[in-house]
């Protein structure tokens, strides 16, 4: 019966990731009574309101996609990023002591000077964002039950049109933005459903510690946007390829590509290359 199965809440369900759990729970979270949790629902900063809820609905699982998480947001409101990045992390995380948490991460926790990062690599965050995200993952790490899964850029589509990596610079080129993508600064893009489908089936398997979720390749900023102008064409003339030597802004990191064996071997289907889910979205 439908109420005695129970409750895991998805907060950030109307972003990117947290959109795509709740998309794919009936197919595979079946156990569970999926509550997804958007900022007009709940105010996660409000911790009284976030913890009479909590109390109210018993979650058994929590799944913590909600962040800021545009870095340029977060360097222009540090305050605003540790409040909505750790405080409201360190919350749930009490709320949740007895039962698992999944806090989403990110590649960025790491300075990006070696590459294919495994989880037991020591982290040295080089931005606002990534220095949150790293408070957040202490927090968690704390209590053996909890889960960290950091992810690299995501792709996909979005309630809002606008979280999407690839949305992201759709929307951009579309107001006829030009951009300069470097060549030398390297990610692993994977598309969000393939994050989302690895968290539930890690969340769902009882993982604990810290799981590495990205695509299958390394692609520079600039072979990124060279796929995406694959299925924009007209925006090809948009993008020319640039070096991070030549950058003056705030701290990048050059090579953040993760090793994802560890999740691989937990989950039932391989890690996507982003380049094959390009391909797949120019047949859809």
């Amino acid at each position: 019966m439908e109420e005695a199965r129970p409750t895991a809440w998805i907060t950030g369900a109307g972003g990117l990731i947290g959109s795509h759990l709740v998309r794919l729970a009936p197919r595979i979270a079946q156990p569970f009574k999926v509550v997804g949790l958007t900022r007009g629902m709940l105010e996660l900063t409000d911790g009284a309101a976030v913890a009479k809820r909590f109390r109210r609905e018993r979650p058994r699982l929590v799944l913590h996609c909600a962040a800021l998480s545009r870095s340029p947001d977060c360097q222009r409101e540090p305050q605003r990023a540790r409040r909505l990045n750790v405080e409201v992390t360190r919350v749930l995380a009490d709320l949740a002591a007895d039962v698992p948490l999944v806090l989403f991460s990110t590649d960025l926790v790491f300075d990006g000077t070696k590459g294919d990062y495994v989880e037991t690599d020591s982290i040295h965050p080089m931005s606002v964002y990534a220095e949150t995200k790293a408070a957040a993952e202490e927090i968690v790490l704390r209590n053996p039950r909890h889960l960290v899964i950091r992810t690299s850029l995501n792709a996909g589509a979005s309630p809002s049109g606008d979280r999407g990596m690839d949305e992201q610079l759709v929307n951009a080129w579309r107001a006829g933005t030009r951009m300069s993508l470097f060549v030398d600064e390297l990610r692993c893009p994977i598309p969000a459903e393939a994050t989302a489908r690895a968290a539930w089936e890690l969340a769902l398997g009882n993982a604990t510690g810290v799981f590495h979720v990205a695509g299958a390749e390394k692609l520079s900023r600039w072979q990124i946007g060279e796929l995406l102008t694959g299925l924009h064409p007209e925006f090809r003339p948009l993008i020319s390829s640039g070096s991070l030597k030549d950058y003056q802004g705030a701290p990048r990191s050059p090579d953040t590509s993760m090793n994802c064996a560890k999740a691989q071997a937990g989950i039932s289907f391989p890690l996507p290359r982003f380049s094959d889910w390009i391909v797949a979205q120019r047949r859809s």
